[in-house]
């Protein structure tokens, strides 16, 4: 590849990154934290996940991931639709993704209530790599 001029040598690499997230599966985050939109990707994509984020419920129920999605990583507040409001509407709709849900709430009751209603997991921000790789392999041998 050295060979090639600079602009083609960035196109290959370009197409190269786009074809690996092809072939490695979808996770989507759904947070109206922007920090969360912004650093979730990287892990994932470290971790071998592609991933796609929305800043809220609405944008995820309008794009083409509801199908594509292997696991969804949710948060629970969040204004309009909430992460739990976002889980019943995907039952109504027969779109059985795994769901990860992540909050900030130190209320305990949750978590349980959460599991309860179907979630793979309910994890407390912040969380550790670990405990997110194991959610998320739980997810997909769920499913």
């Amino acid at each position: 590849m050295d060979a090639l001029p600079r602009e083609a040598h960035s196109y290959v690499m370009e197409l190269r990154q786009e074809r690996r997230a092809v072939d490695r599966p979808l996770v989507s985050v759904v947070d109206d934290d922007e920090s969360v939109r912004e650093s979730l990707p990287d892990l994932l994509g470290e971790l071998g996940f592609a991933a796609r984020t929305f800043s809220s419920a609405e944008e995820f129920l309008a794009s083409d991931c509801l199908d594509q999605a292997r696991c969804l990583i949710l948060d629970i507040a969040m204004p309009g639709m909430s992460g739990p409001d976002l889980q019943r509407e995907l039952k109504l709709r027969g779109q059985e993704i795994p769901i990860i849900f992540i909050t900030a709430s130190t209320d305990k009751s949750t978590r349980p209530r959460l599991l309860e209603q179907g979630a793979v997991e309910c994890l407390f921000k912040p969380f550790s790599d670990t405990a997110l790789l194991k959610a998320i392999n739980t997810a997909f041998h769920r499913k």
